[in-house]
């Protein structure tokens, strides 16, 4: 899930919007840092599926 300036969306790693709305520029940034970020997103999603605590990634800045 991504928040910026009280809005909300939940976003897979292919980068399509599933639930919220954010304007297309904030999108396109959003898509950018989860491409930039997917492999991190696979290790933590691993982790938390077997039990262990994921690590943090870097926020969109």
């Amino acid at each position: 899930m991504f928040a910026t300036k009280g809005k909300r969306l939940r976003c897979p790693l292919d980068g399509s919007l599933l639930d919220g709305i954010l304007p297309p520029k904030q999108l396109k940034m959003v898509q950018a840092w989860i491409e930039i970020h997917k492999e991190e997103w696979q290790v933590d999603w691993e982790l938390a599926v077997n039990g262990d605590e994921p690590f943090r990634i870097a926020p969109l800045q």
